[in-house]
């Protein structure tokens, strides 16, 4: 499978000296959804910030389409590879949600008008048109995290980075990110703690401990193996737990849930 991103043998250091990121490599596929799972002070974030290039790597390098990126090429990868942080107010900073949207755009030195297609075409492709002229801070958390998005999309990147994108949504918040994120079709990485989310939205996942990687495999697989996953401080999804049959002869049965 070709990779649109890579990461190899990526290493970065904090100013005082401390590790956050050591010797991970992974490959991101066009189309693919990965997900990127780990405890608290695992490196996360800052693997983000890095594939982004808001961080230099002290270590290792970076590929787009299997070529090295160099610091010359960082524009380039900020505008093909997008970025949703954990908080969307960190995303939202105008008083009407159109003219956060177009900022990227516009720091591109794109026209007016291409930059009104820009902005129209990303509010509908998260289903927030009627938003466009609404105050960013008054919004609900959901509609918040739709105009962050919006505001990634407006740069038609080729991938998504997702720092704990439900982390502010309810219940049905977090079930339309999952189906728009589906309908968008775009190579997605999305770290996350929410564990039910990352096995029913991507089929593959990064476990990374102390800026380590730890295994890259197939979700159920990784995220229902409850001895690994107590092992990095995590839980093994509870639609991932075996659960008591009453109808089964020996009181329980063992089953992996269907496939939604």
């Amino acid at each position: 499978m070709s990779s649109l991103l890579e990461a190899r043998d990526l290493g970065y250091r904090y100013p005082d000296g401390q590790v956050a990121v050591e010797g991970l490599s992974f490959t991101l596929a066009p189309g693919e959804r990965l997900g990127l799972v780990g405890p608290n002070g695992a490196g996360k974030s800052t693997l983000l910030l890095l594939l982004t290039g808001v961080l230099t790597p002290s270590e290792g390098e970076l590929l787009l389409d299997g070529e090295s990126v160099p610091k010359g090429r960082l524009a380039e990868l900020r505008r093909r590879i997008g970025i949703v942080f954990q908080h969307s107010d960190d995303m939202l900073f105008t008083s009407r949600v159109s003219d956060d949207v177009a900022f990227g755009p516009r720091q591109t030195r794109l026209s007016p008008d291409e930059t009104a297609i820009r902005v129209d075409e990303a509010l509908r492709a998260v289903g927030a048109e009627e938003l466009r002229e609404r105050v960013p801070q008054h919004l609900s958390g959901g509609e918040k995290r739709r105009v962050a998005l919006a505001s990634a999309l407006a740069l038609r990147p080729e991938a998504l980075l997702l720092d704990e994108p439900t982390s502010d949504l309810d219940p049905r918040g977090r079930r339309e990110l999952r189906a728009l994120l589906e309908d968008l079709e775009l190579a997605t990485l999305v770290a996350s703690h929410d564990l039910e989310f990352v096995l029913a939205l991507c089929p593959r996942v990064l476990l990374i401990d102390g800026g380590r990687r730890v295994t890259c495999g197939p979700s159920r697989e990784i995220l229902g193996d409850e001895a690994l996953m107590l092992a990095h401080g995590l839980e093994r999804p509870h639609s991932l737990t075996p659960h008591a049959d009453p109808h089964h002869p020996g009181g329980s049965h063992a089953h992996a849930p269907e496939e939604d």
